[in-house]
């Protein structure tokens, strides 16, 4: 069997390899309440209908943010992924799945999540080893649903022609982030309806991990791929 990992796919983290535990809806509340505070945003804004990097960004884009506000921001932001994450385990089959495609693929994570959190969580979880980069907000200049973390990935790894590159996620940020950065997306039990509402076109919706082993990217000619 021939291994040329001359191919990439790039991993979203919560809820499409951990199972998170971050209180979502919590850390968009906080994110806008802080941004009302210091009149970031419109106090009437109908904040549920974002994501809290959505938020974040409008803040920044508001011409009156501070260096001082967006570390209280974040700071807030990291509370919560710091409590999300401490209890947070592995997606059922990852350990397998990672475990096959390292051999023949290079392996990236991107999250919205800051790099010492997200490090945190994958070692603790013992899948760190599998990954050749880990991207997270520090490395972007925009947060997903945004392709700046595309971009840095395929830049970093500029060997692997754009492509040859698939990404996999669990939300319509993932897929946006991907479809604008001109990635192939795969919706891990992503919700078709959320896909629809934002203009996003998964070229498969798995239900379970390991069905990614099954799909035409990895098992085409050109991957070394063969499964036993």
């Amino acid at each position: 069997m021939t291994t040329n990992r001359n191919r990439g796919i790039i991993f979203d983290m919560d809820n499409t390899l951990l199972r998170s535990r971050i209180d979502f809806a919590g850390m968009k509340q906080a994110v806008f309440e802080l941004l009302r505070a210091y009149r970031l945003c419109d106090p009437a804004l109908e904040w549920q209908r974002y994501t809290a990097s959505q938020l974040i960004e409008m803040g920044r884009q508001s011409g009156h943010c501070t260096q001082q506000m967006e570390d209280q921001v974040w700071a807030v932001v990291t509370a919560f992924e710091k409590e999300g994450m401490h209890e947070a385990d592995l997606e059922t089959g990852v350990t397998d799945v990672l475990a096959q495609l390292h051999e023949h693929f290079q392996l990236v994570i991107l999250t919205n999540n800051a790099f010492a959190a997200a490090t945190e969580a994958l070692v603790r979880t013992g899948i760190i080893g599998f990954f050749d980069s880990i991207v997270a907000r520090e490395q972007m200049t925009a947060l997903k649903p945004s392709p700046s973390g595309i971009t840095y990935i395929l830049e970093k790894h500029a060997t692997i022609p754009v492509a040859d590159w698939l990404m996999v996620g669990d939300s319509w940020i993932d897929g946006k982030a991907a479809q604008d950065g001109s990635v192939k997306f795969v919706a891990y039990q992503g919700s078709r309806q959320e896909m629809e509402t934002h203009n996003v076109s998964p070229c498969a919706y798995l239900t379970d991990i390991r069905e990614l082993l099954a799909h035409d990217f990895i098992t085409s000619t050109g991957t070394g791929w063969a499964r036993a």
